[in-house]
């Protein structure tokens, strides 16, 4: 996880400089870098169709003031909205239900600096995942997924 965080920083540093949007693979449940934070957990609904893939990003700069989440097709490159655009603040819970990632496998996170930037598509920092990771925690309760969410991230929204 050290390691992983540290080639994040070095790469959000290099896009800093370089203006350039950066993307970094998420790879596991729960990625560091010193602008940002996120974990993901699924809360088990009665069914699968009321599980829900639940993201919690820190904001911890202030440096994203907008995210959207899409997911991917790997095969075929086909997206799907899975979180339409929305205001940044420090924290932020991204639900989306798991059988939408049967269709588009792969997530990414846009996140942006600005509003113009957000409409025009210019993303400042892509986190990318092929999949719901592997190390995903399952959990029967929304309130076990905030505590999870506390003790590895330390923050709520």
């Amino acid at each position: 996880m050290r390691i992983r965080g540290c080639v994040a920083a070095a790469a959000m540093l290099w896009a800093a400089v370089a203006g350039a949007e950066t993307r970094v693979h998420g790879a596991d449940s729960l990625f560091a870098a010193p602008t940002l934070k996120l974990a993901w957990a699924v809360v088990r609904g009665r069914s699968e169709s009321e599980t829900r893939v639940v993201i919690r990003i820190v904001n911890a700069t202030g440096e994203y003031r907008f995210v959207r989440v899409d997911g991917v097709d790997p095969f075929t490159k086909a997206r799907a909205a899975f979180v339409e655009p929305m205001p940044l603040h420090r924290t932020a819970d991204l639900s989306v239900a798991r059988s939408r990632f049967a269709e588009h496998p792969s997530a990414e996170l846009h996140l942006f600096r600005d509003e113009a930037a957000m409409r025009a598509g210019d993303a400042a920092l892509v986190v990318y995942y092929l999949g719901v990771p592997d190390t995903t925690p399952e959990f029967p309760a929304p309130q076990a997924v905030e505590a999870y969410f506390e003790k590895m991230l330390g923050a709520h929204p």
